[in-house]
């Protein structure tokens, strides 16, 4: 078993609205447990059986289709992968910057070589951003909401699926994953 994040790609932003209730049951359907849900905007922590990454969105993305008919794209983190990504963020150590204005975005896959080049032209005056895996670090200190480093924009210069939580959201969602851990078999 495995404590996962589930992290939707634009729910309840532009006409794709799901509730979190009927969300939160579709996991359960799906053979989940100790699904929550985080804020309204698509963040679902479940514990599951031992499956890829990839395999587990595929599977979410279907059921919400079918269930709600609408096509979202889902990338999933396990407890680990998360705990690794809150720990690599090069930002958070830099006491010159406020924390309030960091985001990790999440990637569908490891971004070329070239991918730093390709976003240069994007970050603004002092933002920044850093790549590592697939996830990229970025400090926007003049809001998300006036960066040029959108989701979409990120995926029409990767050709990938990106979603983005603000720092106090990833970390919300570790601590979930840590409060309930799933029970480990023995023997």
């Amino acid at each position: 078993m495995q404590t996962c994040v589930a992290l939707l790609r634009g729910v309840n932003v532009g006409g794709k609205t799901i509730k979190m209730e009927p969300l939160r049951a579709a996991f359960e359907e799906l053979g989940f447990s100790r699904v929550k849900t985080y804020v309204q905007s698509g963040n679902v922590v479940f514990v599951a059986a031992q499956a890829s990454s990839a395999r587990l969105s595929r599977t979410i993305e279907e059921r919400i289709a079918r269930d709600f008919g609408l096509s979202i794209r889902v990338l999933v983190k396990t407890l680990k992968e998360l705990e690794e990504i809150v720990k690599c963020n090069p930002f958070v150590q830099d006491k010159a910057i406020d924390q309030s204005k960091l985001h990790v975005t999440f990637l569908s896959e490891v971004p070329k070589k070239t991918a730093n080049q390709k976003l240069e032209g994007l970050a603004a005056d002092a933002e920044r951003c850093h790549i590592v895996g697939q996830q990229i670090y970025l400090y926007c200190p003049n809001g998300y909401g006036r960066t040029k480093l959108s989701n979409s924009a990120i995926e029409k210069k990767l050709s990938g699926v990106a979603t983005t939580r603000n720092w106090r959201t990833v970390n919300a969602l570790l601590a979930m994953m840590r409060s309930d851990p799933p029970k480990t078999r023995l023997g």
